[in-house]
């Protein structure tokens, strides 16, 4: 298939990724000299150029694409090395341009007069290089490479400010964890290899794979029914996805990511680092059986509810939208539990849009609050709510292009958010109603959820753009409107937020072109009534969540205190933190200190007594050789000389000793005669 200018869009992809990778050598090799970004803005336009034009618009809906090079030999077996074009990762390659795109270039404003500035465009080149790369990967070994190697420039941007604690304790964290979700990736790995003889992709899910060859020959049922090793496998995958993509227990490093710069906020949250895991589960969904499905839409479901309702009561701008990236990842997550991965990856196409721009948004508000503090010579935080209030005089812009991403993130109609967001909820109680019983939980989960989404990010809007500033007797026009650098990306993501970009009926997911290229068969019936009724629930709800937030927070008829204990735990993220530290640091530490004590009283000391015992056993055994052993030998040693010095002195030549000897012996024997 030809692409750009009659060049196969493998070689276009080539240099979609290897853009921000010359990028990245490039500025590495400038240093301190790279100051401007525009290297890698440079880049980063060329591969959505590319992107666009050379790859997605010749692969989507066409004949997938794959080549691969031999990348190494061990024994019989080879590993190849290359490119896989289908509509899953073309989609995924061009959703990361897009929104990296935009932040490069609201990054040139926001990080302008970072003494670090130099080290941040390469590091972000890096991170793009390794998303890039992994969305096209043919062979889950080259995935895994990629996977690490994001997770490795996430550790540099979470922790670029590296000379705050909270950042290099925020930057290890995140490594940490996502080490945890590494270690299961690579056991399915070794699972499927096991197995199935082969890591690529397209051997194993393609219509020539493993996979379908399976189902051809009516094995497919009996291996998902009755080996074990899926499930194990299914299972390991999962909790690859679990760390990377933030999913409860494993969230608690999402939270404290935000000590990198918000730019870099934006691009973790909306469609590369978190959106990996989603991305990974959709890519082996043919692997996974009705257990590890089931799995998924319950941790999903519980992530969702819990990153929900953490999301309530904090201050920090950017944790709310960070507990709000976990709990939309735990609605992707259900997506692809009840078998609608189609949705699971709309919503992630969706969110990418809103969430980013959620991010820019609290980045301008950030910028000019700091600028604002500064200026006023007030010792505040410029990331918290309770200091903001009544922006929206001041940046009207600004509050235009967040409200439109709010309302998309509460899945507001005309929106993007509300064809993605109700496709998941209608179908996981389409799946829930035919499963029955306690599976209704999940869909009842997220209709609460919904809810509480609309809150939350009401309560955001409102105590940031409404009411009075609370410092408006010192602002003396030192508040204003962000850079045009800064606003221009964001008006570019509002425009996405809105449901033309996905679909031409603004109130049926099905219309969208990209549910409609999937064109994933799922297990469960349409329940035509839920098309009316949950969409209906969720929008009145909304309504009225957004309703109590204005009485409460603009209004100021705030009911609860801070003191409450409700409000202390959502605060406090259910104090799983805490629980991390007691049970796991502090437990570490105890364990770690009573293992030493252990090492030092009782091994060393079962050490030296046993030294003790071995030298007292040497000496005695020193003793015994020395005065029995050596005496014993010696005495017969002296016994033998003397009596051979007796002898020896009766041949001696001489005829009268020879005759005395001869008398005594004759002597001698008279005298045993008689006394015999």
């Amino acid at each position: 298939m030809d692409g750009l200018f009659h060049i196969s869009p493998v070689v276009v992809t080539i240099l979609v990724v290897s853009l921000p990778f010359l990028a990245f050598l490039a500025q590495a090799i400038r240093g301190k000299k790279s100051t401007s970004g525009i290297l890698g803005l440079i880049a980063i336009t060329g591969s959505t150029a590319l992107s666009l034009f050379g790859v997605f618009v010749h692969v989507w809906q066409h004949t997938p694409l794959a080549e691969k090079i031999t990348w190494f030999t061990i024994g019989n077996e080879s590993f190849g090395i290359g490119i896989l074009l289908n509509d899953l990762t073309v989609l995924m390659q061009l959703i990361v341009c897009v929104i990296a795109l935009p932040v490069h270039i609201y990054s040139r404003a926001y990080m302008k007069g970072d003494p670090g500035i130099h080290r941040y465009w390469t590091y972000l080149s890096l991170f793009c290089f390794a998303m890039l790369g992994l969305t096209v990967s043919i062979n889950l070994l080259q995935l895994y490479v990629f996977w690490e190697l994001v997770g490795f420039a996430s550790y540099l941007l979470i922790g670029f400010w590296f000379t705050k604690a909270s950042a290099v304790e925020a930057n290890k964290k995140a490594f940490l964890v996502n080490r945890i979700g590494d270690i299961g990736f690579l056991i399915g790995i070794a699972l499927v290899y096991a197995h199935c003889g082969t890591l690529d992709l397209v051997e194993l899910f393609g219509n020539a794979g493993v996979w379908d060859a399976m189902g051809a020959s009516g094995n497919a049922r009996l291996l998902q029914e009755n080996n074990p090793w899926m499930t194990w496998a299914g299972l390991a995958f999962f909790l690859g996805a679990m760390a990377k993509s933030a999913q409860f227990p494993l969230h608690v490093w999402l939270p404290d990511a935000m000590e990198g710069p918000t730019s870099v906020s934006s691009l973790i949250h909306a469609a590369t680092m978190v959106a990996a895991g989603v991305f990974l589960l959709c890519t082996v969904f043919p692997l996974f059986n009705e257990t590890v499905l089931t799995v998924i839409a319950c941790v999903g479901s519980l992530t969702a509810l819990t990153a929900a309702f953490f999301a309530l009561a904090q201050y920090d701008i950017k944790k709310v939208l960070a507990f709000s990236t976990i709990s939309q990842l735990g609605f992707m997550m259900v997506g692809v539990g009840i078998g609608a991965w189609d949705a699971a990856m709309l919503h992630l196409a969706t969110h990418a849009f809103f969430k980013c721009l959620l991010f820019l948004g609290a980045g301008a508000v950030i910028h000019e609050m700091d600028h604002f503090s500064k200026h006023a010579n007030l010792q505040i935080d410029p990331q918290d709510l309770r200091n903001m209030g009544g922006l929206r005089k001041y940046m009207p812009k600004t509050f235009i292009c967040m409200t439109v991403a709010s309302l998309a993130l509460a899945g507001f109609p005309l929106t993007s958010g509300y064809l993605s967001k109700d496709s998941i909820v209608i179908q996981a109680f389409e799946w829930g109603a035919h499963l029955g019983g306690l599976y209704l939980i999940v869909p009842s989960v997220l209709i609460a959820v919904s809810i509480l989404t609309a809150f939350y990010i009401g309560r955001l809007v409102f105590k940031t753009f409404l009411g009075r500033f609370n410092f408006a007797d010192q602002t003396h026009n030192i508040l204003h409107e962000a850079p045009p650098t800064m606003v221009w990306p964001m008006l570019f993501l509002a425009a996405g937020s809105l449901f033309p970009v996905f679909g031409w009926h603004p109130l049926d997911y099905h219309t969208t072109w990209m549910v409609q290229a999937f064109h994933v068969k799922t297990s469960f019936p349409i329940v035509h009534a839920a098309h009316l009724i949950i969409p209906f629930l969720l929008t009145a709800g909304a309504l009225i969540a957004w309703a109590i937030g204005w009485n409460w927070y603009v209004k100021k008829r705030y009911p609860l205190s801070n003191n409450n204990a409700w409000v202390r735990f959502a605060n406090q993220q259910g104090y799983i933190n805490t629980f991390n530290t007691t049970v796991f640091v502090k437990g570490m530490e105890r364990l770690s200190q009573w293992l030493y004590a252990f090492d030092r009283h009782v091994v060393d000391g079962l050490t030296k007594l046993s030294s003790w015992c071995i030298r007292q056993f040497s000496a005695l055994a020193y003793w015994f050789d020395k005065h029995i052993v050596d005496g014993i030998v010696n005495l017969i040693a002296k016994t033998t000389y003397y009596i051979g010095h007796l002898l020896r002195h009766v041949q001696n030549g001489q005829l009268q000793a020879y005759l005395g000897f001869a008398l005594t012996m004759v002597v001698l024997g008279i005298l045993y005669l008689i006394i015999k």
